[in-house]
């Protein structure tokens, strides 16, 4: 005779599992985010992707915030923000998503920005989306600004959030 499960398992009374279950549910519900709805891609978004496409290839420098002496991520984004909306974003990462309207996964727009725990750190890396899955950004690995993928084994699993500055 197979035993799927071990004699102290067979025990549980069945409401003990069932309160389990629910607690748990319950508790998972109260941190969701509530995300309102989006309307239509914006002028705006288009303006910040296009700029940001204009950067590509220039050079990583931690702490950076213009390109000619080089680019970090939040440097980046603060510099794009600035010279294609006249937006003020600064700081660092996590400053930057602390300020902007989360929007889901699903809802991501060119333009909006996407957020990376890349040094065991919360918000520590941010970019540009672009659609298609794909984001610009300033990595300090290969020293350059790039297109990557979000779908791509490294930022799939170092993905955190999103949000938009605008809308």
């Amino acid at each position: 005779m197979h035993k799927s499960f071990s004699p102290s398992l067979r025990r549980l009374p069945l409401l003990a599992v069932l309160l389990v279950c629910f607690l748990l549910g319950a508790c998972s519900s109260l941190s969701t985010i509530r995300y309102k709805p989006r309307g239509p891609e914006s002028g705006k978004g288009s303006e910040v992707v296009l700029f940001a496409l204009g950067l590509i290839d220039t050079g990583y420098r931690f702490g950076g915030k213009n390109p000619e002496a080089g680019l970090d991520c939040s440097g980046m984004v603060a510099y794009i923000y600035d010279r294609s909306l006249g937006l003020k974003v600064s700081g660092s990462a996590a400053d930057i998503a602390r300020r902007g309207q989360p929007i889901d996964r699903s809802q991501l727009r060119p333009g909006d920005l996407v957020f990376f725990n890349t040094r065991n750190a919360p918000l520590s890396h941010v970019g540009v989306y672009i659609g298609n899955n794909r984001f610009v950004h300033a990595p300090s690995t290969n020293g350059r600004v790039r297109i990557d993928s979000m779908h791509s084994r490294y930022f799939a699993q170092r993905y955190e959030t999103a949000r938009s500055y605008f809308d």
